[in-house]
């Protein structure tokens, strides 16, 4: 069971700051729907079957509710800003925990310095081709970067405000223009092509699979709020169903509006007649609405990657805050500000390694968006689903060891049995797939894949550290709770 630890003022993250919809916000930021929509599925359609993608995402969608069935039913019993490292922490052993934790600190960390490079890239070429203003990319990441440092390192209700504002604007905009492609009738009527056997099964349904998965990235982070939420145990499942739903739903439907607007037979090959695929709603935008919405667009996407930068660079301050309290890493880590109460030390570490990432790619003249993002995005991609299935097992034990707690068969065993499964096969899909994902060679692709178990080996021997020198903390590995 939850062990309780005394708390002083200097370690407490700031109690009943955030309400369900903030969190929302988080975590639907996170996951940077506009800069998916934009950027993403135009490659993962043309990659993977095409006009079958929707379909795809309701598939994805399934799995990813069957994984929060349990996942928010442990979160009901745990409230703790370790999330993953909390639940496979008390669920399968602290061993486990310790490398849950250091490959969630990897995940979070890799996939926000990631952001800067296509944040860099796109405000870059923007102000480029807008104002004539030529500044190399890494320019505009460094004033990211120390904006989101100010963000992080103060009260998390203003992170909140902040990205409340720029989900709304996002969501609006591409909104306008699925309606505006349905009202018309897109290029053929409305129609249910995309979800007919034949565009399902076309293609490389297993690529366009993974692109699904990874534009859910970021759904999952609403139990690392748990600690800053009102009524956690209301809050947190509320806000990841919420979540899960609003996210695949709007992805399902704009997806499906932009193969209507085209046409099911059209879509690849007026993707693959594009230099570049991520221009291609700016074409819809001005064919279905008007130049107006477009130049909307264009600013929301580098403001959508920016909105992504703040939210991960918040979940990984919280892991780095979780793992250094427990006695991980460093106890200055497990500090928070005497005023802000944020996890200021967390949020500082965070900043200065981005810095350092960021910099040695600029030295090294690299592209920001093919090798910074690609690379880093879609190793997190793996690390992150890794941990899903880890937590779906964690889960799965730790009910089983308390039939007191008398949770349901589905909610405790099947549910987060398929779950774990199935995110086990799609984690083997994209091991498969790498090279594809990033546009690197197979050496270089399985060069970055194995980075993972070397974060998973340091997380044990943490772990083993800790247990050497306190069994007690050791025991207690992620069962802080309020």
């Amino acid at each position: 069971m939850s062990v309780s630890f005394p708390i002083s003022s200097s370690t407490e993250l700031k109690r009943g700051a955030l309400g369900v919809g903030f969190i929302i916000f988080f975590v639907i930021s996170a996951a940077s729907p506009l800069s998916v929509i934009a950027g993403g599925f135009p490659i993962g359609i043309m990659l993977g079957n095409g006009a079958g993608t929707p379909a795809l995402l309701l598939l994805a969608l399934l799995v990813l509710l069957a994984f929060s069935a349990g996942y928010t039913a442990m979160s009901r019993h745990m409230t703790n800003a370790g999330g993953f490292y909390a639940f496979t922490s008390r669920g399968l052993g602290g061993l486990a925990g310790g490398a849950a934790g250091v490959l969630a600190m990897f995940a979070y960390n890799i996939l926000q310095i990631g952001l800067y490079g296509m944040f860099g890239g796109v405000v870059s070429g923007t102000m480029a081709s807008v104002f004539g203003l030529d500044l190399p990319w890494w320019t505009y990441s460094l004033l990211a970067m120390a904006s989101i440092a100010i963000l992080g390192y103060r009260k998390i209700d203003l992170s909140a405000r902040v990205l409340s504002v720029v989900v709304i604007a996002e969501y609006l905009a591409i909104l306008t223009l699925d309606f505006a492609i349905l009202k018309t009738g897109g290029d053929s009527g409305i129609n249910l092509d995309s979800f007919d056997r034949s565009h399902v099964f076309s293609g490389t349904p297993s690529i366009g699979l993974l692109f699904c998965f990874a534009a859910f990235i970021g759904f999952e982070a609403t139990t690392i709020y748990g600690e800053e939420a009102r009524n956690p145990h209301r809050t947190i499942p509320i806000a990841t169903y919420s979540s899960v739903l609003l996210i695949g739903g709007f992805y399902a439907l704009s997806v499906w509006a932009m193969v209507i607007g085209v046409g099911a037979d059209k879509i690849v090959p007026t993707l693959q007649a594009l230099q570049d695929p991520t221009t291609f709603i700016y074409g819809m935008s001005d064919h279905f609405v008007g130049p107006q919405l477009t130049q909307v667009i264009r600013v929301l996407f580098m403001v959508s990657i920016y909105a992504g930068l703040l939210a991960f660079h918040n979940a990984a301050a919280r892991y780095f805050y979780a793992i250094g309290r427990d006695g991980l890493l460093h106890s200055r880590l497990g500090t928070t500000h005497r005023v802000h109460q944020s996890p200021h030390m967390g949020s500082v570490l965070q900043s200065l390694i981005a810095a350092v990432v960021v910099l040695i790619f600029a030295a090294l003249d690299a592209d920001p968006i093919l090798q910074l993002f690609a690379w880093f995005s879609n190793l997190a991609t793996l690390c992150v689903i890794l941990l899903m299935a880890l937590t779906s097992a964690a889960v799965l034990v730790y009910f089983r060891a308390h039939p007191e707690l008398k949770l349901g068969l589905w909610r405790g065993r099947l549910l987060p049995g398929f779950s774990c499964l199935a995110l086990l096969v799609v984690l083997a899909l994209a091991v498969i797939h790498f090279d594809v994902l990033t546009g690197a060679s197979q050496l270089l692709s399985y060069g970055l894949c194995a980075v993972i178990p070397v974060a998973l080996i340091v997380g044990v021997y943490l772990a083993a550290r800790l247990r050497k020198a306190s069994p007690e903390r050791f025991m207690a590995l992620g069962s802080h709770k309020l």
